[in-house]
This record gives structure tokens, C-alpha cells and sequence, in this order.
């Protein structure tokens, strides 16, 4: 049977190159999903006012805007997965993407079966059960994952990410317990490996700034060496 089309997942595509939009485009709808494109970040900007899509697929060099600012401006206002695909493949401009705020990151050239998985991927993240509540509160702080906001107890706020958010979520979800980086790939979605440890070490070390942690003696989020991590402390939903 025929998914209908509003139920299928739309995945928004920004790159200047018109090969690389037709070939991510013609494998996504193969795939069974929507696709948009775009060649500007302008016009990019402008349809989000009328479309919410699922996963962004964001090139860094554009035309007309950089896009890291991009990338940074989504990861705060929208809901959706950001998947980074660029031709820089230093190591530093992948941090810098997922520090701002990037799901995932590929380099070109790449196989469009491989962009498919990666959306797949983030979108099973996306389906795997947040609560109901949107608001839970931890020794001094509470998290908006509506606003995608920290508050301490003094009333001042901090911005996350939405990466930044569904490690938050994940380790608010099960205090006290050991998350092992396994379970966090099965759980946020990605590709185990170099990268995806890469990606939630930095996630975890912004974290850990906008929760004023110490980083040599953080109190909050404890690494276990060889094995994961613990988030420490009694937490209330709703």
C-alpha cells in the first residue's frame, strides 16, 4: 500500500550544486520520503515559514550565507535533524558542526545509500519515545526541551541545541544508570565509529559548560572510563 504523502517524512535539501540536489533528491524519494530544494539559504529560510521538515541535509558552502551560521540558527529555532554534507573534510570543521549544533556530518563525495541510512537513522532517533512532558527538573536546573532552554535556579537561561537536547533527554530519561556509548548510538541514531564518539564527546562537553560543571570533577554527568556514562541526580518530569 502506498504511504500517503503527507505522513511521509519530508527531508529538506540546501546545496548550490543542482547534481547534488537531483541525486539526493531522485534516492530519498526512492526511499520513500518527500523531498525540497533548495540552492540558497534565502529561499531555504523563507520556506520554513510554510514547511516543517524532518531532517535538514545542509551544504556548508553556499552563495549567499555561510553555512555554519545556518546550521547554528537551525539547531536552535527547529525540530529537525541536521545532517551536514560538505566537501571540508578537516577534522576541525566537523567539530565546529556538530559543536554548532549538527547532527551528523558527511563528506563528499558520498553514496546517496549512505545519506539514506544516515536520514533513517535520525529519524528513528526521533521516534524513540521522548516523554510526554517537555519540562524536567534536576539538582537546581530545569530543561525546556520546548524552548529548548536551561534554567538555573536564579531564573537565568541558556540556549541547547537540539542535538544537545536528545543527550540530555537520554541521560535525564535514565539517572543513576550506566549509558554505555553503544546504547547511545541505538538510541540517537548515527553511525557507531570514530565520528558518532566524536560527535558525543563534544555534545557532552557543552553540556557539561551550560550546566556549570567543573570539567575536571563534574558532578553531574561522570564519566566511566571504558564504559559510558552516569548522570547523577533525582530528576522530575512535568
Amino acid at each position: 500500500m502506498t504511504q500517503p504523502q503527507s505522513s511521509r517524512p519530508m527531508i529538506a535539501i540546501l546545496d548550490d550544486e543542482p547534481e547534488i540536489r537531483r541525486m539526493l533528491s531522485d534516492a530519498l524519494e526512492d526511499a520513500g520520503f518527500r523531498t525540497a530544494c533548495f540552492s540558497r539559504a534565502t529561499e531555504f529560510e523563507a520556506a520554513l515559514n510554510t514547511m516543517a521538515p524532518d531532517v535538514c541535509l545542509v551544504d556548508l558552502g553556499l552563495p549567499d550565507r555561510d553555512g555554519l551560521t545556518l546550521v547554528h540558527r537551525l539547531a536552535l529555532e527547529s525540530g529537525a535533524s541536521i545532517i551536514i554534507i560538505s566537501g571540508r573534510v578537516q577534522v576541525q570543521d566537523k567539530i565546529t558542526g556538530l559543536e554548532l549544533g549538527a547532527d551528523d556530518y558527511i563528506i563528499k563525495p558520498f553514496e546517496p545509500a549512505e545519506v539514506v541510512a544516515r536520514v533513517r537513522a535520525r529519524l528513528r532517533s526521533q521516534k524513540s519515545g521522548a516523554p510526554i512532558s517537555q519540562t524536567a527538573r534536576f539538582s537546581g536546573w530545569t530543561a525546556h526541551f520546548d524552548r529548548y532552554v536551561l534554567e538555573d535556579d536564579n531564573g537565568e537561561e541558556t540556549t541547547f541545541s537540539h542535538a544537545e537536547g536528545e543527550v540530555l533527554r537520554l541521560f535525564l530519561d535514565a539517572p543513576n544508570r550506566l549509558i554505555s556509548r553503544a546504547q547511545m548510538q541505538e538510541s540517537l541514531g548515527g553511525v557507531a565509529g570514530e565520528s558518532f564518539d566524536r560527535a558525543m564527546d563534544v555534545r557532552i562537553s557543552r553540556l557539561r559548560t551550560k550546566l556549570k560543571e567543573d570539567p575536571k570533577n563534574p558532578r553531574l554527568i561522570k564519566t566511566i572510563y571504558g564504559a559510558g556514562y552516569i548522570f547523577l541526580g533525582d530528576v522530575n518530569w512535568g
